[in-house]
């Protein structure tokens, strides 16, 4: 049994009925979790027409795959308390188990226990519905979502692949030099703004945020950034540049977040630091093992956001289809990240071709799965942070990754980002590009919490602002 982290403050729950956590149990699960329903049952209603010998076997596991996430959408109603995860061969078990028998009694149900743990276990429990099939085991329930939601994302696919073209073909004409608002420094800040906006597309959010919302969020013109740079809380970008100016063939590890359109402006920003500056000359991606929060990067996600750029065909049907000289920008770009992986300047932390579910607690691919917050770390999964002390800068993305490093606690808005880092603290350098779609926040200047409440209610959780957060390895 890890020890953890003793946190000074509560975690979110939704025992509070003003939190997004209360929220997200009254609404977003039932919601997430019907869609995965209807996802189950349309193959199950295509199945009836298939000759395949497996076809009925295939139906009746997915009917009883349908009753589980209906029973748990129920206990979830009824405030029930939570159940052990049933043993289904498949790694981080244990870890979910073993913390559910420390709650007390009283404290089980769904409407009690801390947010982060319940929220981390509808997933991995989720996961274990189709782990135990056999015809089921690999299927990915949310992959058509993040496929289309890559698609609708075109428009702003297309403008970044130009740019970042542009920019390799001129990058002899980039001033490397150290002088404030330098042209390499620039254009730095817009990858970077980029690749943090991306993550307005988190699929488990989209059903609160409208389209055309998205469009907004992913406007990528220098005017828009300049724009979004004033929604950005706390804003150590300057901090994270200096540090890679320092570099020299530097490692950049990224832990992921979602898939499709933030994905790819991971790639973007990966892409702009190894072809662009003399820093970094690798990126080591990290993702998930299991479907996890509805859109996180799968390894065969990885591998298939970049062959969907080759494919002439996928954006076609999409609202804003790409001209010719589209596609050819977007070969262009994708036989490069092609050649990037062959030669090992881009890795994925796990093998490619890693089955779902397979990655142990203190794997490289296991321990994102789990429960635990970053503060655990050093504790939970030594080989994991050992691997992660390799990198120059460890970039976490999104708000999942956030909410982990600072335990998704209540702390008061302008504890410092190191405090509030616990353990992990001076571990590694760090960079957390956030936004903000969940209430736990750290780091804030006085007085900014204070006037948002009063201009702002949903500032916490809306994703119109965000953070970006730095800290030093010691």
């Amino acid at each position: 049994m890890v020890q953890l982290f003793k946190l000074p403050y509560d975690r979110v729950s939704p025992k509070d009925k003003d939190s997004f956590a209360y929220t997200t149990l009254v609404k977003r699960w039932p919601t997430i979790l019907t869609g995965v329903i209807n996802t189950v049952t349309n193959i199950n209603h295509e199945l009836h027409s298939s000759s395949s010998p497996d076809a009925q076997a295939q139906i009746e596991e997915g009917k009883q795959i349908v009753a589980k996430i209906s029973a748990m959408k129920h206990e979830m109603g009824r405030n029930t308390p939570l159940p052990l995860i049933e043993d289904d061969g498949e790694g981080n078990v244990q870890c979910y188990n073993e913390e559910i028998e420390t709650f007390p009694e009283e404290e089980r149900g769904w409407s009690k226990v801390n947010w982060l743990f319940a929220e981390c276990y509808v997933y991995r429990r989720l996961r274990s519905f189709f782990a135990v099939t056999q015809h089921w085991k690999i299927f990915d329930p949310f992959f058509q979502s993040k496929a289309d939601t890559y698609r609708s994302s075109s428009g702003a696919i297309i403008h970044l692949a130009k740019a970042l073209n542009a920019m390799v073909e001129q990058k002899d004409l980039l001033d490397r030099s150290d002088e404030p608002g330098s042209p390499l420094e620039i254009a730095f800040m817009e990858m970077i703004q980029a690749d943090l906006w991306g993550n307005a597309t988190d699929l488990s959010l989209l059903v609160d945020l409208k389209y055309e919302d998205l469009q907004k969020l992913q406007a990528v013109g220098a005017a828009a950034q300049a724009e979004q740079a004033k929604l950005i809380l706390r804003n150590d970008l300057d901090k994270a540049w200096a540090h890679i100016k320092s570099l020299k063939n530097g490692r950049v590890d990224i832990v992921m977040d979602n898939a499709g359109f933030e994905l790819y402006t991971d790639f973007i920003f990966a892409d702009f630091l190894i072809s662009c500056t003399p820093f970094v000359s690798e990126i080591v991606f990290h993702g998930k093992a299991i479907p996890w929060f509805v859109s996180d990067v799968l390894p065969y996600d990885f591998t298939w956001a970049i062959d969907s750029l080759l494919d002439r065909d996928f954006f076609a049907s999409a609202s804003t289809p790409p001209t010719a000289e589209d596609t050819e920008n977007l070969v262009t770009l994708a036989s490069r990240w092609k050649s990037h992986l062959a030669s090992g300047k881009f890795r994925l932390s796990v093998p490619t071709d890693t089955p779902l579910g397979l990655a142990q607690t203190d794997s490289l691919g296991g321990f994102w799965t789990t429960q635990y917050a970053y503060q655990d770390l050093p504790e939970a999964a030594p080989q994991v942070l050992a691997e992660l002390q390799k990198a120059d800068l460890v970039v976490f993305k999104g708000d999942l990754n956030y909410r982990k490093l600072i335990g998704d606690a209540w702390w008061p808005t302008t504890t410092p980002f190191d405090e509030a880092l616990g353990p992990l603290a001076g571990k590694i350098t760090l960079l957390s590009l956030r936004t903000n779609k969940a209430d736990t926040i750290a780091g804030l200047a006085e007085g900014i919490a204070e006037r948002l409440d009063k201009e702002d209610a949903s500032w916490r959780v809306s994703g119109k602002y965000a953070v970006v957060s730095f800290s030093s390895r010691k």
